[in-house]
């Protein structure tokens, strides 16, 4: 309730959002936003009219056009006389697959090299050094194209493993071939196999999933849980009791008798490549491209994220290690309960950055024929419509998304880690 000694209160003013300073700040950046909506509206119309001009309005329809052209590596079933669209999809497919087994690759191989760079060891140490000077001071395309160079020049040919004495032979058992056309692995095949369950029916988005797959996936999900719902009740006894009960054997049977059952119920048994003609058949068919990208962007990635991992482990207290010592734990426990998670905190912003970058590196596929979404979109595809905006346009919000995406998941990750103070 007012009074008689309450100020009058001020009646708002036009002027005030220039002049007060509790409104200031805001009109500023309504303005700043409307002019930079009215540049970008300016920029977009200045080019939908010269492109008109040009005869080549914008348009997304040259996604449903014929591609006209064929994938070597690819996930999902693709013909040439497919659209635009579904090439689209398989570049895309390809790109996802590079920046997961590099993300992957690079994360060991960085975490390890990291570490063994701050052995007592003098050898050890020195050609950590080594190996991450090398590695990050020579750009990543010339590693691709050095890679693919050894791949294809010393590696041997598939008539090479023909005849009553081979100059090469299969490795592993004799199922796998390395050639320098690829390697050729078993593949899995089950003799009463579920079937596949097609999804999007004969659309540019059709795949079909792998009923077996899904099976396993449950199967696997199921067993994981189960896992984890055991070591929760451990850690429960142990922190009321004391007492930590064994429960590895248990852990690891929960997890391997369910799918290791499945397996057999299913039939699974192994495709094994074979030279037939020119080249093999059956098995699954890693080209050397998508090798030399994977092991290219993963070295190269590893040496940074080796250095953020020994940055993020100096970080820590020297205290806190003596005092692990103290209690009687070994190196190799201290590092991996005391010290690596107490770095986490320091390692993972950067390490979110190493992972776009490893991402985005990927575009540089073309340069080793790798067709990933910068080959097939932002490629072959814009040479043959000549869309340049649109197929432009579509790679970079993909990028956008993925990137995005990789940032979002790490950083969600790391709040969970991060130390909670009380």
């Amino acid at each position: 309730m007012s009074t008689l000694t309450d100020p009058p209160k001020e009646s708002f003013r036009l002027s005030m959002l220039i002049y007060d300073t509790r409104y200031r700040s805001a009109t500023i950046q309504v303005v700043a936003m409307i002019g930079f909506m009215i540049l970008i509206g300016s920029i977009i119309s200045n080019t939908v009219h010269n492109l008109t001009d040009l005869g080549k309005e914008p348009s997304f329809s040259f996604l449903s056009e014929p591609a006209g052209y064929d994938i070597n590596q690819r996930l999902l079933d693709y013909d040439n006389q497919d659209s635009h669209m579904r090439a689209s999809l398989i570049g895309l497919l390809n790109t996802l697959v590079v920046a997961v087994l590099g993300c992957i690759t690079a994360t060991i191989l960085g975490v390890i090299i990291g570490v063994l760079r701050l052995s007592s060891n003098w050898l050890v140490a020195r050609l950590m050094t080594i190996y991450v000077e090398m590695f990050r001071n020579v750009p990543v395309l010339l590693w691709i194209v050095f890679i693919m160079a050894i791949l294809i020049e010393t590696l041997p040919a598939p008539r090479a493993f023909r005849g009553d004495t081979p100059e090469a032979t299969m490795s592993v058992f004799d199922s796998v071939a390395v050639t320098n056309r690829g390697v050729y692995v078993p593949e899995p095949l089950f003799h009463n196999s579920l079937g596949n369950m097609h999804v999007f029916g004969e659309s540019a988005l059709r795949f079909d999933v792998s009923l077996d797959l899904m099976a396993f996936l449950i199967v696997l999900g199921g067993s994981l849980y189960a896992s984890m719902r055991i070591r929760k009740w451990a850690d429960a006894l142990q922190e009321s009791t004391g007492r930590r009960p064994t429960t590895w054997h248990i852990r690891a049977a929960v997890v391997i008798v369910p799918s290791a059952l499945l397996m057999l119920v299913l039939g699974l048994h192994l495709g094994y490549p074979a030279l037939k003609g020119f080249n093999f058949s059956g098995g699954t068919h890693l080209r050397n491209s998508l090798i030399a990208l994977w092991l290219a962007l993963s070295l190269y990635t590893a040496a940074f994220i080796a250095e953020i991992v020994r940055s993020g482990i100096l970080a820590i207290s020297k205290g806190q290690t003596e005092a692990a010592a103290a209690l009687g734990l070994r190196p190799k426990r201290i590092m991996n309960l005391v010290v690596l998670p107490q770095a986490l905190r320091v390692i993972i912003p950067p390490l979110i950055s190493n992972y776009l970058n490893l991402t985005k590196n990927s575009s540089l596929a073309i340069a080793v024929g790798y067709m990933d979404l910068t080959g097939t979109l932002m490629g072959i595809t814009m040479n043959q419509t000549g869309r340049e905006l649109e197929t432009v346009l579509l790679g970079m919000l993909v990028y956008l998304t993925i990137s995005l995406l990789i940032s979002s998941a790490m950083n969600w990750y790391n709040n969970r880690v991060k130390l909670v103070e009380r």
